[in-house]
């Protein structure tokens, strides 16, 4: 391959499961791992950050990075989209994965924080590409409601790991009546949509649509 690359194919099953291989059976040639998808771009600052963090005298398992999501037309939906941590920069034997789709990472050490952005361009392929793959991720959403344990309004609203605190906070969100519309005055009146212009109203009524496709499966 190109520049060096050895590329390791896996038939998909589901995400947790995939990742999980991975961080398992690959034989990764440095103790640490960058885990970038297809539609995302390392800043600068981070890519900085990743050169002088990675030593082999850090006492970090891993490291979460920002997350900036940008609309077709390129605009940061910096208000219509929560910028997340994410857990992507770990040593592999120290991670595993939880959750068939959006998958949360489970670290067995020091989790720190990155400086700089990952920057995600989701509709890089276009609208009708990101529509297909979100009816794919409601089918596991509305599979995943099903079998999920109890929720905690309590770990929804303070756990301390960000992750832990999602994870809790869509339970109780799948559990609400008229998700869809929730979903649309959150993100346009409590996030405030609008302040990324149209595409942020977009961008909301997108993910509105997106809730509605996992009530239509679930039922």
């Amino acid at each position: 391959m190109g520049h060096g690359a050895q590329v390791v194919t896996r038939r998909f099953d589901d995400w947790s499961s995939h990742q999980n291989w991975a961080v398992k059976n690959i034989p990764f040639k440095h103790p640490w791992v960058l885990y970038v998808d297809a539609d995302e771009r390392v800043s600068p600052e981070l890519a900085a950050f990743v050169q002088a963090s990675t030593t082999d005298s850090s006492l970090n398992a891993a490291f979460r990075i920002r997350r900036r999501d940008f609309f077709i037309d390129g605009t940061w939906l910096k208000h219509a989209q929560i910028s997340p941590y994410f857990v992507r920069l770990f040593r592999p034997q120290r991670i595993r994965y939880e959750r068939t789709v959006n998958p949360v990472a489970v670290v067995d050490g020091v989790t720190g924080d990155a400086t700089g952005y990952l920057d995600h361009y989701p509709f890089s392929k276009g609208l009708d590409h990101w529509i297909e793959r979100h009816l794919s991720y409601a089918a596991f959403e509305a599979r995943m409601a099903s079998a999920e344990g109890p929720t905690s309004l309590r770990r929804a609203l303070f756990a301390r790991d960000f992750n832990v605190r999602r994870q809790q906070q869509k339970r109780v969100f799948m559990r609400l009546p008229m998700r869809p519309v929730i979903k649309l005055l959150y993100m346009v009146v409590w996030r405030r949509a609008y302040l990324d212009g149209m595409a942020g109203i977009h961008y909301a009524v997108l993910q509105s649509i997106y809730e509605y496709f996992i009530v239509l499966k679930s039922r």
